[in-house]
C-alpha cells in the first residue's frame, strides 16, 4: 500500500495506518533478522542483541526530550538500552563499536514526526518481543539474565502497547507531518536492517 493510499484513509488511526505503510518493510526486516539465525545458539543471540544496541544507541536521546515526554506516556521507562548492555554483559559480548553518531543526539532539536516514527518501530519490537523470548528460553536466557530486554512490562505487553499507540494517535499533526511519521518508521526499520546486515555478515 502506498503512503497516499494510507494517508487517504482517515477512519483509521495514525498506528494503524503506520502499519499499513511500514508493513513490507517490516516483514523484510523480520525475514532478514531469521536468516540469521538468531536463536541457533547463544553466539548468535549476541548478535541479534548487538543490532539491539544500534538501534537503541540511536533513539536513546529521544528518551529524554520533554516534547516527546508531554505526549507520550511514561516516555523514560520504556527505553531499553541500560537492559540490552546488561543482556550483553550476560553473555559476555561487547557492543560493537559504531563510528557514525547517532541517529538522534542529546540536546539536539527533535523533529517531532520524524522521532514518533522511530518510536513506533520501538515500542512495537517491543510487542513482538514475546515471541522472541520463547526462543531465548530455550537457549537458557531468561527475563533476568541475558535476555532482560524482551521482557514484557509490569502491566502486560498488550496494555503497554496500547497506551503508547493511543496517545501516538492523539497528537495532531498536518498531512505534511504524517507522512514524516510514515518515513520516520520506514527510517527506522531500514536502519535495523542496515545494523543485520553489518552485525551479522562481519560474524559469518
Amino acid at each position: 500500500m502506498t503512503d497516499t493510499a494510507v494517508l487517504d484513509n482517515p477512519a483509521s488511526t495514525r498506528s494503524k495506518r503506520l502499519k499499513a505503510a511500514t508493513q513490507e518493510t517490516h516483514d523484510k526486516l523480520d525475514k532478514a533478522i531469521m536468516a540469521g539465525e538468531p536463536f541457533a545458539s547463544r553466539e548468535r543471540y549476541a548478535l541479534f542483541v548487538k543490532v539491539q544496541h544500534g538501534f537503541h544507541r540511536d533513539i536513546e536521546a529521544l528518551y529524554d526530550d520533554a516534547t516527546l515526554d508531554d505526549l507520550l506516556p511514561d516516555l523514560k521507562g520504556r527505553r531499553r538500552i541500560a537492559l540490552i548492555k546488561r543482556d550483553l554483559a550476560d553473555l559476555g559480548a561487547q557492543a560493537p563499536a559504531i563510528a557514525a553518531p547517532p541517529m538522534f543526539t542529546a540536546g539536539a532539536s527533535v523533529d517531532l514526526p520524524t522521532a514518533l516514527g522511530w518510536l513506533y518501530v520501538a515500542e512495537g519490537s517491543n510487542l513482538g518481543a514475546a515471541f522472541l523470548l520463547k526462543d531465548a528460553l530455550k537457549l537458557g536466557l531468561t527475563e533476568t539474565f541475558g535476555a532482560s530486554h524482551l521482557a514484557g512490562a509490569p502491566e502486560g505487553r498488550g496494555l503497554h502497547w496500547r497506551t503508547f499507540t493511543a496517545a501516538l494517535d492523539d497528537v495532531s499533526l498536518s498531512d505534511e507531518n504524517e507522512a514524516r511519521v510514515i518515513a520516520g518508521a520506514e527510517a527506522a526499520f531500514n536502519r535495523v536492517h542496515g545494523l543485520v546486515r553489518e552485525v551479522f555478515s562481519a560474524a559469518g
